[in-house]
Parts: C-alpha cells; sequence; structure tokens
C-alpha cells in the first residue's frame, strides 16, 4: 500500500459574492466557476494545465443552468484541456468544503498530483430547494424525519428554544457580522482571494435594441452599512408567529463561486508553486433533522479526534452563518472562542451560495492564516436534513 501523502493548497480565488437578484443576477453560474477557475490558473503560470488530475465542483442544486454536470461544463468554458475531467458533487451547504477535501484525498493518495476543487451556485436563477421539489410522503409521517419536511428556518427555531439564544443574542451577533464585514473589506482584507467580475446589465434601449451596461464588482454585496441591533429588532420573525429568527438574522441568499488549487509535494517542485496551506483534515457526521443547525457541534470534535489537533490551537474558525441561532448555539456547546470565530464576519453579512459557499471560506481561511501568522485554521457548517462538515488546514 502506498504511504499517505501531503495534498497543499497553492491557490485560492472567488468570485465577489452577490445577493441574489443583485449585481450577478444574470450571471450563469458556470460562467461564474469558469471566471474563478482562469483567475486560479493565473496565479500559477508555471503549471501546465496538462497535470489536473480533474475538477471537483460543489453545488447544493445541480440543475437547470447548474446542470449538465456544472464541474465540466465550467472547466471547459475556463479553456481547460478536453482530457480534464470534472465531477459535480453536492452535500448541500458542504458542498464546497466536499469538494476540497475529495480533491485532497486523490493526491493524499497518490491517485493525482494536481486538482482543482471549486464550488458555484446562483441562487438568483435557482430557486430555493430547486425547481421541482417532491419530497417523499415519509418525511411528513415519521416524527424523527419531520425536521427535514418543515425546512431549515422552523430547525432555527429549535435549536434557539433549546439551547436558549435570546432574539436580543441573535441581532447582536448579526449586527456584528456587518461590522466586521465592512471593516475587513474597508481593511482590503479579502483582495488577496476577490477576482473581479464583470457583470452585464441589460435594459430596454431605443428602437427597441437591448441596452448592455458593463459593471466591474469588486467587492461583497452584502454587507449593510448601518446596521444596527436596533434596527433588526424591528424586523418580524419568518418562521415562526412568535419566533426569533428574522431575515436580518439570518444568511443572505447569495450568487457567487470559489476555486482552489491542490497540489503534492512533486507537483510543488515541477510548477515552482508556493504552498499557501496544508490540507490537514475533513470530517462530515449526521444529527437529527430537526436540529440541522447544531451539525458543527458533531462534525468538529471528530475531525479534531482524526487530526489530534487540540481545539485551543485553531486560532481561525470559519462558521458558516445560517442562522444567528445556530452559530450561537454552536459557540456555546463547544465553547468556541468568539473572538477566533468569523473575524471578518460571515453568512449573515457576507452572504452564502449554497454549495458554493465551502470553497468560498476555504479560500478565506487560507489567506487569513497567511495574513495572521495563524497555524491552523477551520472551516465548518450545519449541512440541511441534519449534518454538519468540518475542514482543517494548516498554514506552510
Amino acid at each position: 500500500m502506498p504511504s499517505i501523502q501531503d495534498a497543499y493548497i497553492v491557490a485560492a480565488v472567488r468570485t465577489p459574492v452577490g445577493k441574489a437578484r443583485g449585481a450577478l443576477r444574470n450571471a450563469r453560474p458556470d460562467d461564474l466557476l469558469a471566471h474563478a477557475i482562469r483567475a486560479l490558473l493565473a496565479q500559477c503560470p508555471g503549471l501546465d494545465p496538462a497535470r489536473i488530475g480533474d475538477v471537483i465542483v460543489g453545488c447544493a442544486m445541480p440543475e437547470a443552468e447548474q446542470g449538465m454536470n456544472v464541474a465540466r461544463i465550467g472547466a471547459l468554458l475556463a479553456g481547460l484541456p478536453d482530457a480534464t475531467p470534472g465531477m459535480t458533487v453536492n452535500r448541500f451547504c458542504a458542498s464546497g468544503l466536499n469538494a476540497v477535501a475529495l480533491a485532497a484525498d486523490r493526491i493524499r493518495l497518490g491517485e493525482a498530483e494536481v486538482m482543482i476543487a471549486a464550488g458555484t451556485e446562483t441562487m438568483s436563477l435557482i430557486p430555493m430547494m430547486g425547481n421541482k421539489v417532491v419530497m417523499n410522503p415519509a418525511l411528513f409521517e415519521r416524527d424523527e424525519l419531520r425536521g427535514i419536511a418543515y425546512g431549515m428556518g422552523l430547525t432555527a427555531e429549535k435549536v434557539a428554544a433549546r439551547w436558549q439564544v435570546s432574539r436580543e443574542d441573535q441581532d447582536a451577533f448579526a449586527a456584528a457580522s456587518h461590522a466586521k464585514a465592512l471593516a475587513a473589506i474597508a481593511a482590503g482584507h479579502f483582495r488577496a482571494e476577490i477576482a473581479p467580475y464583470t457583470a452585464t446589465a441589460r435594459a430596454p434601449g431605443a428602437g427597441g435594441e437591448v441596452r448592455l451596461t458593463p459593471r466591474v464588482v469588486e467587492h461583497d454585496e452584502g454587507p449593510r452599512p448601518g446596521t444596527t441591533v436596533e434596527a433588526l429588532a424591528r424586523l418580524r420573525p419568518v418562521f415562526a408567529a412568535r419566533g426569533s429568527v428574522t431575515a436580518g438574522n439570518s444568511s443572505q441568499m447569495s450568487d457567487g463561486a470559489a476555486a482552489v488549487l491542490l497540489m503534492s509535494e512533486r507537483a510543488l517542485a515541477a510548477s515552482g508553486a508556493v504552498p499557501l496551506a496544508r490540507f490537514a483534515g475533513y470530517a462530515v457526521a449526521g444529527v437529527a433533522p430537526a436540529l440541522m443547525g447544531i451539525g458543527p457541534v458533531a462534525a468538529i470534535p471528530k475531525l479534531l479526534a482524526q487530526t489530534g489537533v487540540r481545539q485551543d490551537a485553531v486560532e481561525w474558525i470559519e462558521l458558516n452563518e445560517a442562522f444567528a441561532a445556530q452559530a450561537l448555539a454552536v459557540l456555546r456547546e463547544l465553547d468556541l472562542d468568539p473572538a477566533r470565530v468569523n473575524p471578518l464576519g460571515g453568512a449573515i453579512a457576507l452572504g452564502h451560495p449554497l454549495g458554493a459557499t465551502g470553497a468560498i471560506r476555504t479560500a478565506t481561511v487560507v489567506h487569513a492564516l497567511r495574513r495572521s501568522g495563524a497555524r491552523y485554521g477551520m472551516v465548518t457548517m450545519c449541512i440541511g436534513t441534519g449534518m454538519g462538515a468540518a475542514g482543517l488546514f494548516e498554514r506552510c
């Protein structure tokens, strides 16, 4: 049996994240993906694209514009050789992170030397849960499965009740997410990871012609200046009449893509590339569907046990903020240091383009490790139907 070798992240780039029906509303997900792949390869000019073993892409709703195996389509649109294969994977919100883990595993097993992992999602074009929702009737009949049927918003309400997360705490968490994101944008902390995207707006012109107006999108659209606890407190609950989960303390529906280039040590030497981080491990775990948001509570300890890394050694944690209620419950249950969690803001401010988010936050964490000097960083999230995922990265 061959020995396990290390997999290294050489480059990680993403598009800006657009608000659903915002600046990227007309951008196809395969075009966003192709843009991210081209920007990725531009950062490693010494790499022969023919050496790329596969392109693995996460997508939570792989249908319509995101169908046709969007990984293969995006790779071809990016100009990769015909011989480069592509595979689309779906683990809902963890799809992008799972793509990174699968790509790393191919390298670690010696089955590939160079891999691209990515994620793409355009929620402006694909409705939540897809164009045709046909749930198994048993989901409504069995108590233990009903949490899948009544949706993630109500699971957030159940988590808030079980872990006693107040409306005030949720709104304070959401306001802080916007404040941190705005400060990070102003400080230029996302510049190294964002490849600006030129979006085209269409409007009626003279004589029945369509007027095309290009616009370069450089920053994430979601963070809102002036977001305060007082303003958030005026919003009504959206999932339960007497609930505490609102649009303001939930993640934003978004559009975006990201791509990550991984190599073995042998490929590093051949290309002259300098790695950003070592892929240290990945774990996924299941939880009760009705408490979907608590997934990281099961996944993080599993990951740490696999890697032998102590929780207090992880200095940077990207915890996807599907809802403030579940993020706070995870923080409290695992006793995570709030100062180490989402220092640049999270999905409540920055957006959550479902299957792309794991790859986007991977780009954020590996650049943050390089910038901050921290040794270990983590990306973790809850997953629809009751799962959690966590990936660990070590700065090179």
